[in-house]
């Protein structure tokens, strides 16, 4: 039984709408169906393309109200999917830009026996950037989620990529935590693996190589010195960084 694939999606300029064409055809050789949740921006800008994936089966589409967040669009597209899946069915809980970067790169070959091979265990699958993959990204990107991940490890003795990309879970485990999930904001993904920590199976994987050159058409080593350069990137990574860290400590006490 093939598994589903499960994706918030937010493209107000319709750059991902066309990646997400591109690839479309091999989703439909690995996953089931794609579950997708559509961002209110998103919805507002892009209805021609939203329109053609409703008319395609493959797609299950839900739409999120004005004023919701980034962490309300993971919930809603999660809990569509358990809704419209068996408990026994596997979820491949994603973001698709990675994914859209991993089947058109080098990595293609490697990102599909890795998850071909989670859809087939029991237990959750965590997949992890490999430190190769970590060494693609911009300095203070890697070094500022790091600090959650030192932290798992001082705390838990485990280590965690608490800002996951792509974890592998069947529908009934989904189901059992979602009703304990509280935030609204990115750190619903450290909640689920606060969740699930005992139970992950984690595995290290170079397809988790920074993405964005690839996404957007710049050279890797131009956008990197440019994201190691930027005030905002470093705001960015330490606000939900800061809210992570707290969220670590206060599951300990």
């Amino acid at each position: 039984m093939l598994p589903a694939i499960v994706f918030p999606f937010h493209d107000a300029d319709g750059l991902m709408f066309a990646h997400l064409e591109t690839i479309t055809p091999q989703l439909k050789e690995l996953f089931a169906q794609a579950f997708v949740s559509i961002s209110p921006l998103t919805q507002q800008t892009q209805m021609e393309r939203i329109n053609q994936l409703k008319a395609d089966e493959f797609f299950r589409l839900n739409f999120n109200e004005p004023n919701t967040m980034i962490g309300d669009h993971f919930l809603a597209v999660y809990q569509n999917a358990v809704t419209h899946s068996s408990p026994e069915k596997m979820l491949h809980l994603c973001t698709i830009d990675r994914v859209v970067f991993a089947l058109q790169s080098e990595h293609k070959e490697q990102f599909v026996t890795d998850i071909k091979g989670a859809s087939n265990e029991d237990v959750p699958v965590l997949f992890q950037r490999s430190q190769a993959a970590w060494e693609t990204h911009p300095r203070n990107y890697r070094e500022i989620e790091h600090l959650a991940i030192r932290a798992g490890e001082i705390l838990f003795n485990q280590s965690l990529d608490f800002v996951w990309c792509h974890l592998v879970i069947q529908s009934g485990q989904l189901k059992e935590i979602l009703p304990h999930v509280k935030h609204h904001d990115l750190r619903v993904v450290v909640e689920m693996i606060l969740l699930l920590k005992d139970k992950l199976q984690t595995k290290e994987v170079d397809w988790l190589a920074w993405e964005d050159p690839f996404i957007f058409s710049r050279d890797l080593d131009e956008m990197k010195a440019e994201f190691e350069n930027s005030r905002q990137e470093d705001r960015k990574r330490l606000q939900y960084t800061i809210a992570s860290l707290q969220l670590l400590f206060e599951s300990i006490q």
